[in-house]
């Protein structure tokens, strides 16, 4: 049985027929920038998300940027992340001229540790002038928004949630975009909602910071079209990807159930064996954009599953502290444990929606 790590075209028979309609009434109407689709789905998407705004842009890299960008952010100024996620978290925030450090995760979760975040600003608020923190919402996971609030308001910073891959997560019944004063979405394919190339939004309940990350997207312009506002940048979805993404977000949320159902199916097999499933924090909805496993052997059992036809994969297995571009952080081995032990021991299984149950049976067989 050959498996691979995602299916993206076992969705397409449901949409396809509505899909090609769409994009021949665009291709007719040749309306590829801006227009009706990208207004729709910003209203759709921002109501998804229980938000009142919604800003579709280019990427979801770009989502940060403007969102820094959005609350004045830059040279000076320290950002906090993690070093446990994919490289575009730090870079936006380089990419405005403000400094980038971490704090180190939490074993279970893999998100922001609460803990290192204030023991961090506690230790370097006479040193540095820190504006914000960017959690990172991970595999499908959001990271504990109800303690980085406290944190956040206690010491007066912005928060940008980077939800790149929790579109329909929940911490206590809300989601991102409900807590910081941004949440940033990448849209691109393999997302759990997914575009047919690259695309982006920013949500936030601030309407003065959804004009400002409006005009950021579209060349400092928010209504004339020959009149700037601002110098801003050239970040817009263009009207394809939106009607996809519009079409496609109707579907999310049983497609959500899917993934959840066979989440369910792991965890089962997984039951009372030497490997670690997901731990799924107190009052949260996990989307499972990926269902991530510990196990002791990782490198062992993953070169077996490609022997048998199955695809796996690690996110991430170089922590952003040791990766050649932050050398000048001047971190090394040991500065993070728990991202480090994590990176070495944690292996992403086949996930998409229409995942099947003897595919799941199948991958387990072959890691136990």
């Amino acid at each position: 049985m050959n498996i691979p790590f995602m299916e993206l075209s076992d969705s397409y028979d449901l949409i396809y027929d509505e899909v090609m309609e769409k994009i021949k009434k665009l291709i007719d109407n040749t309306r590829f920038i801006g227009g009706e689709e990208i207004t729709k789905f910003e209203e759709e998407f921002a109501n998804y998300c229980n938000v009142k705004n919604a800003v579709a842009c280019g990427n979801g890299t770009d989502a940060i940027i403007i969102a820094l960008k959005a609350l004045g952010i830059g040279p000076g100024d320290t950002v906090i992340t993690v070093p446990h996620t994919f490289i575009a978290t730090a870079e936006s925030v380089t990419a405005v001229g403000a400094e980038v450090d971490f704090v180190d995760i939490d074993e279970k979760t893999y998100t922001m540790s609460t803990e290192k975040l204030e023991e961090y600003i506690e230790n370097n608020k006479e040193k540095k002038n820190i504006k914000a923190i960017i959690p990172v919402h991970l595999y499908g996971q959001m990271a504990d928004m109800p303690a980085i609030m406290k944190i956040a308001e206690k010491y007066d910073l912005k928060v940008i949630e980077d939800s790149a891959q929790a579109h329909g997560a929940q911490t206590d019944g809300k989601g991102p975009g409900e807590y910081g004063d941004f949440a940033t979405f990448s849209f691109y394919p393999g997302k759990n909602l997914g575009a047919f190339g690259d695309a982006g939004a920013i949500v936030t309940n601030d309407d003065q910071l959804a004009k400002q990350a409006k005009m950021l997207s579209n060349h400092g312009r928010y209504n004339e079209k020959y009149t700037h506002q601002i110098e801003g940048y050239n970040s817009r979805m263009d009207s394809i990807q939106a009607a996809v993404l519009r079409i496609k977000l109707k579907y999310l949320d049983q497609w959500t159930d899917m993934r959840i159902k066979s989440a369910g199916e792991y965890d089962e097999l997984l039951k009372d064996k030497d490997i670690e499933a997901p731990f799924i924090r107190s009052n949260s909805k996990h989307v499972y954009h990926l269902y991530v496993v510990r196990v002791n052997n990782r490198d062992e059992i993953k070169s077996k599953l490609k022997d048998n036809n199955i695809s796996a994969g690690i996110h991430y297995p170089i922590p952003l502290h040791l990766q050649p571009a932050y050398d000048y952080l001047g971190y090394g081995e040991g500065d993070f444990p728990v991202t480090e032990l994590v990176s070495k021991e944690i292996l992403s299984l086949p996930m998409w929606p229409e995942i099947e149950k003897n595919q799941i049976e199948n991958v387990i067989k072959n890691i136990l």
